[in-house]
């Protein structure tokens, strides 16, 4: 009889640790499926803030109003804009290609929700005077109906530093 005790020990030891391991396993595939998902709506959303931008400097409304929830809110210079308001300022501007440039982006996931942090820098004017203004930004973006929609979006002048 202490035998089969000293056996039943044993196996509770072993079955503990199997079941410690296991445990172990799922939080880390878990986690290792999150880091996942996060990198690719990190992917998604740098795409979408390249697509924006490929957008207004072609004035192409389609593509933005895909991009734009329609509650959307903007913030520049202090003004609030509606996506109304900002569709009707790139159509009646003059195209620019490839005058806006992206620089660093950081994109933070939480759940169905991202924010993305950057710079970009605008070239205008032409000529000799040109004029290079930097710009930081924060963008909010939401998964709904299958993809990620700006919602809110803040753009500032940036020092050159």
């Amino acid at each position: 009889m202490p035998l089969l005790l000293a056996g039943t020990t044993v196996g509770a030891k072993h079955m503990r640790t199997a079941c410690l391991w296991l445990i172990l396993a799922c939080a880390t595939s878990r986690s290792s499926a999150q880091e996942a998902l996060e990198g690719d709506a990190a992917a998604a959303i740098r795409t979408l803030e390249h697509e924006w931008v490929e957008g207004q400097s072609s004035n192409d409304n389609r593509a933005l109003d895909l991009i734009f929830d329609n509650a959307l809110v903007y913030v520049e210079y202090g003004k609030l804009i509606t996506k109304g308001e900002y569709l009707s300022r790139v159509r009646a501007a003059e195209p620019t290609p490839s005058q806006i440039v992206m620089e660093g982006i950081t994109v933070r996931t939480f759940g169905g929700t991202a924010i993305a942090v950057g710079t970009y820098h605008e070239k205008s004017g032409s000529g000799s005077k040109t004029h290079l203004k930097r710009w930081r930004f924060v963008d909010t973006w939401v998964y709904k109906q299958g993809r990620w929609m700006l919602v809110a979006a803040a753009a500032a002048p940036s020092s050159s530093k």
